[in-house]
């Protein structure tokens, strides 16, 4: 595969996470989201849609995604660290996904991304994806989230053997819209099973370091939770799969990449300080760290794809 190819789908895998705001068309208890910046997936041929999930799942689910395409050619993914689990449907009948030439099943749940991955696909993209809030593999399926940190498990030995497996009904649906029906009337089922064993006080301390975009004082944030350091860390890493110091550390780095993509800033310096690291060499040592390359190696390839998408609407012109 192309260099390029690869940049792009590394990109795509990423901005999920950023494009919520669009036009909406309301159907039923599903809303489709467009996102506003759709451009890169234009170029590629792709079909990308957000769908926000219904009132009942909002505290649980951010949205679903799905990416289609009519092309076998193969093309690699790269997720970076977002401090959110999820779940991948991809037909297997159209091919499978593979992490480190190892098949993933055809429906998997992962945990918390903490180092870049790559992601291959031999075959039609036509997958369907669930973006979870960070507390989901406690409050939707009472697992302890470090046991799926860095990694992933085939979903259907979550569910209870007396159902009809989700993968089996997903199969044999036609449409989109049946498909995500689906996926939320399993989602509904494991939180009626599972009572919603969430850890309040770790939501709260969650929310207190997402509105700070990382940069929260841990001394003060324990006192206010009445938790001991060491409390904090245990009751963290089994509600979101990481220690809050590590998942404090991945939101100043989302926050600091969308500002890079953005091209907010003057000097890459700028960045480093408005996002409350230490020195730019600091910056850099952690952009590497979740994303395998370095800030002006990033920048480099998001002005790749924009100069090769302008340069294949002028041939389509």
């Amino acid at each position: 595969m192309s260099n390029f190819r690869q940049i792009f789908f590394a990109l795509i895998m990423n901005i999920f996470c950023i494009f919520l705001n669009g036009k909406h068309l309301h159907k039923k208890s599903i809303t489709y989201s467009y996102p506003l910046k759709i451009l890169p997936i234009h170029f590629a041929k792709m079909n990308y849609r957000i769908i926000l999930p219904p009132e009942n799942l909002k505290p649980f689910v951010k949205y679903f995604w799905v990416l289609e395409n009519n092309n076998n050619a193969a093309v690699t993914f790269s997720p970076l660290a977002d401090g959110c689990p999820g779940i991948m449907f991809q037909p297997a009948d159209k091919g499978l996904f593979s992490i480190e030439d190892q098949k993933q099943p055809e429906i998997f749940l992962y945990g918390q991304t903490i180092e870049p991955i790559k992601m291959e696909l031999s075959g039609k993209v036509d997958t369907i994806g669930v973006i979870f809030h960070p507390h989901a593999l406690q409050s939707v399926f009472g697992i302890d989230a470090h046991e799926l940190t860095g990694t992933c498990v085939d979903l259907g030995l979550l569910q209870p053997k007396k159902e009809r497996s989700l993968l089996e009904k997903l199969q044999a649906a036609a449409t989109v819209e049946e498909k995500i029906r689906l996926l939320c009337g399993s989602l509904t089922n494991s939180l009626q099973h599972t009572g919603d064993k969430q850890d309040a006080v770790i939501r709260h301390a969650v929310a207190e370091i997402l509105r700070g975009k990382g940069d929260v004082s841990f001394a003060t944030l324990q006192q206010q939770l009445r938790l001991t350091e060491r409390t904090l860390e245990r009751r963290f890493k089994q509600a979101i799969g990481v220690s809050a110091k590590l998942f404090s550390r991945i939101s100043r780095f989302q926050q600091s990449l969308s500002q890079l993509r953005n091209s907010n800033y003057q000097k890459l310096s700028d960045i480093a300080y408005e996002n409350g690291y230490a020195d730019q060499s600091h910056f850099i040592r952690t952009f590497k760290e979740f994303t395998g390359v370095s800030p002006f190696d990033y920048r480099k390839q998001l002005n790749e794809v924009a100069e090769n998408f302008a340069a294949h609407n002028k041939e389509d012109e």
